[in-house]
């Protein structure tokens, strides 16, 4: 059976390449009827925070990237790796070394000097004497002096690593804790892990953790190493950056599966098609597939993918999440439209959650207030007797439908001599205070007669009250 694991440090928010990479290889473990671990790598005690580990945690429950198990935590396996350690020294596959850092750094400075890779020369490798008495050792895994690692990576293909271009690698610091190549060995070792699936900037430790499998005779997983994400700007994207945090899209109003969708189009294509369900996803995918060069974030994109989902979800599932940013807002919905009705409406012409509750706020607020913009450029004298004729004609209005809101700003424009247009946009300010919002009739009637007689009325007073021009 295919198990694949998602393996972060909690040291920040979650990385939108992190994501990328939980993704893949969900995905690759759903396809294949295998198995997906969370696994939390926090054995880094000084920058690990259960901030950041709870980050992870609701960041894969929003996400829907459930987990088979799970989360194990590196810190609760120190004595694991201990034994592991232990059972490394006694077989002759990794030794205590002595060397202080000054020695190691003089080391590395004089390989340099012969033109060589800077590294620590194996000083401790195969001594007998006594060691110093004052020195804490640390623990180095015996690296083979030759012969070769040859990795089939599925995606970035045969990849041939020399071994005497390593050196003896740190597996147990001076005061016993594990490094993170021997951690990571052990875990995907004792999870029975079959398919590693991570960014390339870990191919370097390949070699490494094979030459560890080798020596403690277990089975190679196999390796996929895919590409990182860069800005739009074609930089490294870091855990500093707001983009770099998975929940930010989510605070922006940015639905879970326009995400997914756009994560998954980040290095692996099928045909033409853009837009995916997750079933299709899980149906189509393959860590095969994947490309091997990087790929650039494209907001504009991603905004788009999002408003396709927007306008095709579910107004039930749309509400729910809606009420939640009206909540956070403060905003209470009891006393305006019907949210499904606002929705069905909205969902078509914005673009995020969050735009949508922007520009839904005017329908459940008593009272607004004129961008003094607009209302210098719309709400002029010309539109007063249109405006009272519409409001006389509203306020006799008994069905308040769309067809017959219509009907009255029409007739109320044509009363003066004026196209629809021309009175429509100068209502829109009115009652919303803005010059964006649904087809005027879709506002009026979101609105209701009374809230919007009630914003017509103060519109009219306002003009009456301007001073002569």
């Amino acid at each position: 059976m295919i198990r694949t694991r998602f393996a972060p440090s909690p040291t920040g928010s979650l990385h939108i390449g992190g994501v990328r990479t939980a993704l893949f290889s969900w995905l690759y473990a759903k396809h294949n009827q295998g198995e997906f671990i969370l696994r939390i790598e926090d054995t880094d005690r000084e920058r690990s925070t259960d901030e950041s580990t709870q980050i992870i945690l609701d960041s894969m429950k929003w996400l829907g990237l459930d987990f088979d198990e799970g989360p194990y935590y590196q810190s609760a396996r120190l004595e694991r790796y201990k034994e592991v350690i232990k059972q490394l020294i006694e077989t002759g596959n990794a030794y205590y070394c002595y060397c202080t850092k000054e020695e190691v750094n003089t080391m590395r400075d004089e390989a340099i000097k012969r033109g060589e890779k800077p590294r620590y020369n194996g000083f401790w490798r195969d001594r007998k004497e006594s060691p110093p008495s004052d020195v804490d050792p640390v623990v180095r895994f015996k690296t083979p002096l030759d012969g070769q690692i040859i990795v089939d990576d599925l995606v970035q293909g045969k990849v041939v690593f020399d071994n005497k271009e390593l050196d003896d690698l740190i597996i147990a610091r001076a005061d016993g804790s594990p490094t993170y190549n021997l951690t990571v060995v052990v875990d995907d070792m004792d999870m029975k892990i079959t398919d590693v699936i991570r960014g390339d900037d870990h191919f370097n430790n390949t070699p490494r953790q094979v030459n560890i499998l080798n020596a403690l005779d277990m089975p190679l997983p196999n390796y996929a190493h895919v590409p990182m994400i860069l800005s739009e700007a074609g930089k490294k994207i870091s855990k500093r950056d707001d983009i770099s945090n998975i929940l930010q899209y989510k605070n922006d109003g940015y639905l879970h599966e326009a995400i997914l969708n756009y994560l998954v189009r980040l290095g692996w294509s099928k045909g033409d098609q853009e837009v995916f369900s997750i079933e299709e996803m899980i149906s189509e995918f393959d860590i095969k597939d994947v490309n091997k060069s990087a790929s650039r974030i494209n907001d504009e994109k991603l905004l788009w993918l999002n408003q396709e989902y927007l306008k095709n979800a579910d107004n039930v599932y749309l509400k729910n999440l809606l009420v939640d940013i009206f909540n956070e807002l403060s905003i209470q919905t009891d006393t305006g439209p019907d949210l499904n009705d606002l929705i069905e409406v909205q969902k078509k012409r914005t673009i995020t959650l969050r735009d949508m509750a922007d520009q839904s706020i005017i329908f459940y607020i008593d009272s607004i207030q004129y961008d003094a913009k607009l209302a210098e450029k719309f709400l002029k004298p010309i539109v007063l007797e249109p405006m009272q004729t519409l409001y006389k004609l509203l306020e006799n209005m008994n069905e308040w439908n769309n067809e017959n809101l219509k009907e009255a700003i029409e007739k109320s424009a044509n009363s003066y001599d004026i196209k629809m247009a021309k009175l429509a946009q100068p209502l829109r300010v009115a009652v919303t205070g803005k010059n964006i919002s649904p087809s005027i009739d879709d506002t009026l009637r979101l609105l209701g007669k009374k809230n919007t007689l009630k914003r017509l009325n103060s519109a009219i007073d306002y003009i009456e009250n301007l001073s002569p021009s």
